[in-house]
């Protein structure tokens, strides 16, 4: 029953902002805020950029809210919204010059316990997250975090899926080696 109310508030929200309601507006803004400000920040790691891509996401969420089909959940597009966002901003700031080859890449990649992971909290991971460079990060982000393939990071940065997959393997040995560090 809960499901079924909250689908009909939402579907009367986006009506609203499709009207141009202000309430609308409001209220799409208050429930996605908070978790739209972390997407942000996890692609761009600074607090003032990261309010200004929350800032330019709704702006784009308002003006494309008529593109919203319907047919899959409204909190994914909204997160698509952002992402892209966040990305173009990395695009036009040079921040995704990606060009290192896999076969530049060590394989090797250490075996962690798990019960490492159990000594350290999550704000510790996602600070080490925070260190990695714009390209580390973003690949890490997309493909760990956001859950696109490598073709599909491929597509959206405009790279080689083959650089998609080493930026990631690549990102994981650093964080590997930063989880080692914390624990000690």
């Amino acid at each position: 029953m809960e499901l079924n109310t909250r689908t009909t508030d939402e579907q009367q929200l986006i009506a609203g902002c499709r009207d141009g309601k202000p309430k609308a507006q409001k209220a799409i803004y208050e429930l996605y805020a908070p978790a739209m400000m972390s997407v942000c920040y996890r692609y761009v790691n600074d607090m003032e950029t990261a309010k200004d891509l929350l800032q330019d996401g709704f702006i784009k969420l308002f003006t494309k809210i008529d593109s919203f089909s319907g047919t899959g959940a409204f909190g994914g597009w909204v997160r698509r919204i952002f992402v892209t966002t966040s990305l173009e901003f990395l695009r036009q700031t040079n921040a995704l010059k990606l060009s290192t080859s896999i076969d530049e890449f060590e394989y090797f990649i250490e075996n962690e316990d798990v019960s490492t992971l159990d000594k350290i909290s999550a704000d510790d991971i996602m600070k080490c997250i925070s260190q990695l460079s714009d390209g580390y990060r973003t690949v890490f982000n997309l493909y760990a975090i956001e859950g696109y393939s490598h073709a599909e990071i491929a597509e959206m940065l405009n790279i080689n899926e083959v650089t998609s997959r080493s930026q990631f393997m690549r990102a994981r040995k650093i964080l590997q080696k930063s989880v080692q560090e914390l624990v000690k």
